[in-house]
């Protein structure tokens, strides 16, 4: 495996002091704060003017305690876009929550410079950020029994899902296409397998993975062409461009159809999916169901042969290639890599992965190294040119 980078390493340490301080407890219960926030000389916290706020007057209230950092960009970005807006939609509800921050900072200046202006001090609960993130402040008061509700209630909105309740609106009803802008019913794709493309062209992992996506989408076009179902797939671009000039120039590269720029359809989306990252590849089936929220990975592992994206395929695809796995060579050498790798999968020491080759996910079979953890695609493993190994 790849070896974990800083931020994963600075998550890591955020999520350990936190289970040393909560126990890994979602809610604190009131009891409970004077032994977890006070000490021998000190019953306050301080607000963000600096007043001393006793810490028996949050008796009775939910609190969240917020381990973060100012260092650490994931936080910073957590904080102002989700946090604070939860927190004061809370607060203007009358809901009893506060929220305590639990700093990681590096010295006071940094402390002082990142509690934010609107709130007592930041938060998160063991499992609030992915919660937040998923229901905002419906979450309250983020008890087991509350997130089984919502849970329950996301499961029927899944299961009532239809192509047009999720990509039209009162006010819309079309998609974009080319030569453009044309305007495509929504309507008319309905009985399609639909993928739901995630991305923008300022990021990175999306400009290496576009090009990618759009010579598949072709050789299924043709592959279906030749079975007379050319119609039977087509793909959505969902932008996280950042202005209308950046979305023209990016679904300009595209063969497939877009949703408007700005739609309000696209964070309604990217919040029903569940999207944590981009690019990012959803994939609906003819009813208008979700058939994968992994295309990306599928495309990268099967190529043109992962459509129709469905688990009956996957599994076809998994024993073809545990089938093909018994002809590999046990171990290779990698021109990109010093050491020898083996072959593993995921009951022999493998697993998912990235791979330090083309930087893309992989799962199943895969050649690791096992003095290091480097791993590749057993496709992209590359002829070592003996005159010039590379380390």
């Amino acid at each position: 495996m790849k070896g974990m980078n800083l931020e994963e390493n600075s998550s890591r340490k955020l999520q350990d002091s936190q289970a040393e301080a909560n126990g890994d407890s979602h809610r604190i219960s009131g009891s409970r704060f004077s032994s977890l926030l006070a000490s021998k000389d000190r019953d306050y916290l301080l607000s963000q003017d600096g007043t001393q706020v006793k810490v028996s007057d949050l008796e009775g209230k939910v609190l969240g305690l917020y381990f973060s950092a100012n260092w650490y960009a994931p936080c910073r970005s957590f904080t102002n876009q989700v946090l604070i807006g939860a927190y004061q939609d809370l607060k203007s509800n009358g809901s009893d929550f506060e929220i305590v921050f639990v700093s990681s900072d590096e010295d006071l200046d940094a402390f002082n410079n990142y509690r934010p202006k609107d709130s007592k001090d930041e938060a998160t609960l063991h499992d609030g950020v992915e919660l937040l993130d998923r229901f905002g402040v419906q979450a309250f008061p983020f008890t087991k029994e509350r997130l089984e509700e919502l849970k329950l209630e996301e499961k029927e909105k899944h299961e009532r899902q239809t192509l047009n309740n999720l990509l039209t609106n009162h006010n819309r009803g079309y998609l974009l296409g080319h030569p453009g802008p044309r305007q495509v019913p929504v309507a008319s794709l309905v009985g399609k397998t639909i993928g739901l493309y995630f991305s923008s062209q300022w990021c990175l992992p999306g400009g290496k993975f576009t090009p990618k996506l759009i010579s598949i989408y072709q050789k299924i076009k043709q592959m279906l062409a030749h079975q007379g179902n050319e119609d039977d797939f087509e793909i959505v671009f969902v932008s996280s461009d950042r202005d209308q000039a950046e979305f023209d120039s990016y679904f300009n590269s595209m063969p497939w159809l877009a949703l408007p720029f700005g739609d309000p359809a696209i964070k309604t989306l990217a919040k029903y999916f569940d999207v944590k990252g981009i690019p990012c590849l959803v994939i609906l089936g003819p009813d208008g169901k979700t058939v994968s929220k992994h295309g990306r990975n599928l495309i990268n592992l099967y190529q043109e042969n992962a459509y129709p994206f469905t688990e009956a395929q996957v599994d076809l695809l998994e024993k073809q290639m545990d089938e093909e796995a018994k002809t590999l060579p046990r171990s290779k050498n990698h021109a990109g890599h010093r050491h020898e790798l083996t072959l593993v999968s995921e009951g022999t020491g493998g697993g998912p992965f990235i791979c330090c080759d083309c930087d893309e996910q992989g799962s199943g079979w895969a050649y690791q190294c096992l003095e290091c953890g480097y791993e590749v695609h057993p496709k992209c493993v590359r002829a070592v040119d003996r005159g010039s190994v590379r380390g």
